[in-house]
């Protein structure tokens, strides 16, 4: 496994990371046994950056990872975690919150949960419209100091945001969505964070299983499946957008890899402080996904890929209208 580091200040993690969010049960069910099996073949092949969200199905996400993680020496991994996300019991998102004493608070549940004494990149999952981010950045620093987090980081915020709070604490990363289809973070946020020595971890890299090579016109999102409220999948627009998954195909066959091989080698060859996320809840997606960081794409290799997949391309937003506002940039 080839490793990347994130950005000057930030720690070297493999160059592929595992996102864990699907593993409960954000797409559907996910099978428990398969999920923990995933996240040790993760370990083995190299994996050590495994993110996280304490909001994921209310801390089910963390405590599903600290039985996987349970025994492994706490330096072989590196743990990313995102908080602030306000929950209901059911389904609902209720805002965020990144009040000072929130944060320590989210803080001291997830290290129960994940049942360790720190956590690797602690951030907030949005920015809090009420809250400054020095404020909430600043009660992280505090935590850093105590020796509760090791990093600090952001997710989903524009420019402007990340250099008021770099400028409280070096920032190690940016967790924003970019792939082929959403590629907003190329016009500010990534001269910006170049600029500051600011690394990213990319996740959304096949857009949710959308340009993964699996998704047809005729498959529909199952019970419990977020994917059935999302706008790229939805009628009129997911028939689009699989054309343009097969223009890439065709690109993926000359390369003699797949289609999700191809896109997450695309998200990487962006720049050597760029770790893509992929979102793999069984070992089968994962042994897919492990070869990508190891594909060398040409510069004739990424004109082809422009060609089938221009920017701004695809149809439909990258979340439904009332997650929109919320974000930093948008598709």
């Amino acid at each position: 496994m080839q490793t990347r580091t994130l950005g000057t200040t930030g720690p070297a993690v493999s160059a592929l990371g595992l996102g864990a969010m699907s593993m409960s049960g954000v797409y559907g069910a996910a099978d428990r046994a398969e999920s923990i099996a995933t996240v040790h073949a993760a370990l083995e092949a190299g994996v050590t950056l495994i993110d996280t969200g304490d909001f994921y199905a209310m801390g089910h996400n963390e405590m599903l990872l600290a039985e996987a993680l349970h025994g492994r020496d706490r330096d072989s991994y590196r743990l990313s975690v995102k908080f602030g996300m306000l929950r209901g019991p059911g389904p609902e998102f209720n805002g965020t919150d990144g009040r000072p004493e929130a944060v320590k608070n989210f803080l001291a549940y997830s290290l129960t949960r994940l049942g360790t004494d720190h956590i690797d990149i602690y951030r907030p999952a949005r920015l809090d419209p009420a809250v400054p981010i020095e404020e909430t950045v600043g009660a992280i620093k505090e935590m850093v100091d105590a020796g509760y987090v090791r990093h600090i980081g952001l997710s989903e915020v524009d420019a402007a945001t990340v250099r008021r709070a770099h400028a409280v604490h070096p920032v190690a990363d940016l967790q924003i969505e970019y792939s082929l289809i959403s590629r907003a973070v190329e016009a500010d946020i990534l001269p910006t964070l170049r600029e500051l020595g600011i690394g990213l971890t990319a996740y959304g890299v096949l857009s949710r299983g959308l340009i993964s090579g699996h998704w047809s016109a005729g498959h529909t999102a199952g019970p419990g499946d977020s994917r059935g409220f999302s706008p790229r999948f939805s009628s009129g627009n997911v028939e689009h957008n699989l054309a343009l998954v097969e223009a890439l195909r065709r690109v993926a066959e000359t390369k003699g890899c797949t289609v999700a091989q191809l896109a997450i080698a695309w998200v990487a060859a962006q720049g050597e402080a760029i770790v893509p996320l992929v979102g793999a809840r069984t070992r089968e997606r994962l042994a897919e996904a492990l070869p990508a960081i190891g594909l060398d794409l040409t510069a004739g290799d990424l004109a082809e890929i422009e060609k089938a997949v221009p920017p701004g391309a695809a149809h439909g937003d990258r979340y439904p209208a009332a997650f929109m506002s919320g974000l930093g940039v948008g598709n």
